[in-house]
């Protein structure tokens, strides 16, 4: 079986995003249309700009040309995750406590999938969310194995 684009991809734009003290986010490939894109997404603490998209971009491109290991024509597309980013590993979680956040389950808890509020703690094991319904508030634990994705949320 030969490797995932995303998995090479992740191989190559790894060191070059380490190198400039940035963040790998999230890596999709995907086909819109007749058209495919490798999505590259980028972060820091204090976000990124044009600039350290088009160095990664520049970089990465170099990589996959002298490679070539995608046999597919795409675009690549390296950009920040914007505001309401997915938080894919559990370190993304980690640093989310405090903050608002959309969180799926595969399977329903108190008979919902689908939950937004603020994240109050994450031990590893269980996501400790706070939700409102309607007027009340209500601390809901979600077991981190029946998450199936979870992003970063603004509430109005």
């Amino acid at each position: 079986m030969s490797k995932k684009v995303t998995d090479i991809t992740e191989e190559l734009v790894s060191p070059i995003v380490d190198e400039l003290g940035l963040e790998l986010v999230d890596i999709e490939f995907k086909k819109e249309g007749k058209n495919w894109f490798l999505r590259v997404f980028i972060d820091t603490e204090n976000g990124v700009d044009i600039e350290d998209c088009g160095t990664v971009s520049e970089r990465l491109s170099e990589k996959l040309d002298e490679l070539d290991p995608i046999t597919e024509a795409y675009f690549l597309e390296v950009s920040s995750p914007g505001a309401e980013r997915p938080l894919k590993k559990e370190k993304d979680i980690y640093k989310a406590v405090g903050k608002n956040v959309h969180v799926t389950t595969y399977e329903p808890i108190e008979g919902e999938k689908a939950f937004e509020g603020k994240l109050m703690d994450f031990d590893g094991s269980d996501l400790k969310i706070e939700i409102k319904i309607k007027t009340r508030k209500k601390e809901l634990t979600i077991p981190y194995t029946k998450v199936a994705s979870a992003r970063l949320a603004i509430i109005f």
